[in-house]
């Protein structure tokens, strides 16, 4: 009966928040709902266990999730994005308009701004760019995805996305983990899905298709549905309610000036990990009033807050005069986070009830007996809950939570690199999150005016099937030479 108390209690979570409840109120339901059926005490479970490991993954990962919705604020209301975003347009023009698409996602997500916040600007690039080109408008999301959803979120080294930090607690490991292997993964997934596209868009124009597109704005298709901020909230790290407040800038920069920031976070993030913090003495986090901790435990996100602090101090004396409504500014980025964080931290407290479950023990059995190896069995075991929860970093951190000091121990006997395991991870909760229920694909959906019967199937190869060919790339290859 216990088992099947958390494949019910799994089942009411996934069927209600894909139809748009709020994940703070089902996670902690559910949660209760499982130790319920497993005869198990509520209140215990609530307070001491459900709240105490969704109050650690706040603890842990806030500033990240602040800065980052912040930084994506301002880099979208300065005219930032838009700026790289028209640079890229006007340098590789019309004719390779997917190509620009994809290349200004993949600039802008690298260099730190938000998912959402690249939805909302590369949307009307893109319906430009298509109306020149003729391309059949259905493509444009999956075109988006690809720069902004797949390489630069869950592969490239040094990526600042909260799903690459996220493993770097449990691992040990820094945000250039596996950094060959990474832009292998990278390579694949680009290339894989540009092939995809580029034969979407041959068999479009055979067959006589055009662009049509029967208008509004990106704006509009979030306007006041707080089903869809609901559901991308839980998805990412931005709350697509926040995007329309605080205003934006008259004129918009320079590509030198707009770029500027994106460089300074790639940058010191580089610079922390390998240079700065590696050499610091950190002996004092071993003692309780620091939590008992070790450098290498908080020395990835550390970077990560340093490289996102410094973006957002560059952006702001580059384009002072031009943000007139700082306040407002930084306060909807701040409100930016709260949502997103919140709803992660409610999916991390639910895992925890059912990973603390007697039955609990079955299904970690289960995923640790997967044929192939302990980093298959860890990339089925974030795919799948990633899938089922909706989201990357909720699916990844509940993973990592149950899972994680099992693997670490398997690293330790077997040899395998930490490092390695931390790119499986992170690519693995990258791939099936894209199902069609995911937040972030309803709102990308929805915001370039595409239905999900046409404009899907696309997305899902360039999303979806590229990360999982680079999944089973890293796995074969890092079975074959380790980490490097």
């Amino acid at each position: 009966m216990d088992i099947v108390g958390v494949l019910v209690a799994l089942g009411v979570l996934v069927a209600l928040a894909y139809r748009g409840w709020s994940i703070l109120l089902l996670a902690p339901f559910c949660a209760m709902l499982a130790a319920l059926l497993a005869g198990e005490p509520l209140l215990a479970n609530w307070t001491q266990t459900f709240m105490r490991n969704a109050a650690d993954f706040v603890a842990q990962f806030f500033p990240i999730f602040l800065l980052g919705a912040l930084f994506g604020k301002l880099m979208e209301a300065s005219g930032s994005v838009e700026a790289i975003a028209a640079t890229m347009t006007e340098r590789l023009g019309a004719e390779r308009a997917i190509l620009a698409v994809v290349l200004a996602g993949a600039f802008v997500t690298y260099g730190g701004v938000s998912l959402f916040v690249a939805f909302f600007v590369l949307a009307p690039m893109g319906h430009a760019l298509f109306r020149a080109a003729d391309i059949p408008h259905r493509l444009m999301p999956a075109a988006i995805a690809l720069g902004t959803s797949t390489f630069t979120m869950s592969a490239m080294p040094g990526t600042p996305a909260i799903q690459n930090a996220i493993p770097m607690p449990f691992f040990g490991t820094n945000p250039f983990a596996a950094p060959g292997l990474g832009i292998i993964a990278s390579l694949i997934m680009l290339g894989f899905g540009m092939w995809w596209l580029e034969r979407a868009r041959r068999k479009s124009k055979e067959a006589g298709e055009t662009y049509l597109y029967a208008g509004g704005t990106a704006a509009d298709a979030v306007s006041g549905d707080d089903t869809l901020r609901e559901r991308g909230a839980v998805a990412h790290d931005f709350d697509p309610g926040e995007i329309e407040r605080g205003g934006h800038a008259l004129a918009r920069p320079g590509f030198v000036i707009a770029a500027l920031p994106l460089l300074v976070v790639v940058v010191t993030n580089l610079v922390m990990s390998f240079a700065i913090l590696p050499h610091v003495d950190a002996s004092f986090l071993a003692e309780p009033g620091w939590g008992a901790t070790s450098l290498s435990a908080v020395a990835g996100v550390w970077s990560v807050i340093v490289a996102l602090s410094a973006g957002i101090v560059t952006l702001l004396l580059a384009n002072f005069r031009k943000l007139a409504e700082l306040r407002s500014l930084m306060d909807a980025g701040a409100t930016a986070a709260v949502l997103p964080m919140l709803s992660v931290a409610s999916l991390v407290g639910f895992g925890a009830v059912v990973a603390a479950l007697p039955a609990f023990e079955q299904v970690k059995n289960w995923v640790l007996g997967i044929e192939g190896g302990p980093l298959v069995s860890l990339a089925v075991a974030t795919n799948i809950l990633a899938a089922l929860t909706g989201s990357a970093s909720g699916g990844l951190t509940i993973a990592l939570d149950a899972l994680g000091p099992t693997y670490m121990q398997i690293a330790h006997q077997t040899g395998l690199n930490p490092e390695l395991m931390h790119r499986v991870a992170v690519i693995g909760a990258g791939t099936l999150d894209s199902l069609p229920h995911n937040g972030a694909v309803v709102t990308l959906l929805a915001v370039c005016g595409v239905s999900h019967k046409d404009g899907y199937v696309d997305l899902a190869m360039a999303a979806i099937a590229s990360a999982l060919v680079a999944l089973v790339a890293v796995i074969t290859i890092g079975n074959l030479f380790r980490s490097f």
